[in-house]
């Protein structure tokens, strides 16, 4: 009887600490929706805060520290707020693996991922692509300086040159929507 008892107790604080973690998505939606309705901020077409908030919640439930502890228990609830706003505030949503949840002692903090760095630079809506390139040992590349930057003029690479154990570098290529490139 007093094993029950103990079970259905520890079941209780179970829910009850569900629910009260719970309240800082809905806590951080609420205070968007005020800042949405003040004018304070906006979002792009196709981000959805709700949407970002819900994923946030999933991915924080399997998240754990550096000793392997839950996040939700172990980080304070004011850096996890900070942290769910600040991904929204970015257009971020880690279902799309465009930030992760990292903690840091007691403090949560978000990362922005590589996704999510190329997500928060099309927000600006002049951006149409951005691509990745590798140069592997034995690529022909031929590089440019103008004004201070590094301009690739051209890179001819054999098939045969593709090895992941020798990689010389990488580069990115910015296509704006005029279809000019960076």
């Amino acid at each position: 009887m007093g094993n029950e008892l103990a079970k259905q107790e520890n079941k209780e604080l179970i829910e009850i600490k569900e629910m009260v973690d719970k309240n800082v998505t809905d806590f951080v939606l609420e205070k968007v929706q005020s800042f949405q309705q003040c004018g304070q901020i906006f979002f792009p077409n196709n981000y959805s805060p709700e949407n970002a908030l819900k994923s946030a919640w999933l991915v924080l439930q399997e998240t754990v520290d550096k000793d392997k502890q839950p996040v939700l228990k172990t980080c304070s609830k004011p850096s996890i707020a900070n942290c769910l706003l600040n991904m929204v505030i970015q257009g971020l949503n880690p279902a799309k693996h465009q930030c992760y949840f990292i903690a840091y002692g007691k403090q949560l903090t978000l990362m922005r991922s590589y996704f999510g760095s190329m997500a928060v630079a099309k927000q600006f809506g002049e951006i149409k692509d951005i691509t990745g390139e590798v140069i592997y040992e034995g690529d022909k590349v031929e590089t440019e300086i103008k004004h201070g930057k590094t301009i690739i003029k051209s890179h001819i690479r054999s098939f045969e040159n593709i090895d992941k154990t020798k990689i010389n570098g990488a580069y990115a290529t910015i296509i704006y929507l005029d279809n000019s490139e960076e």
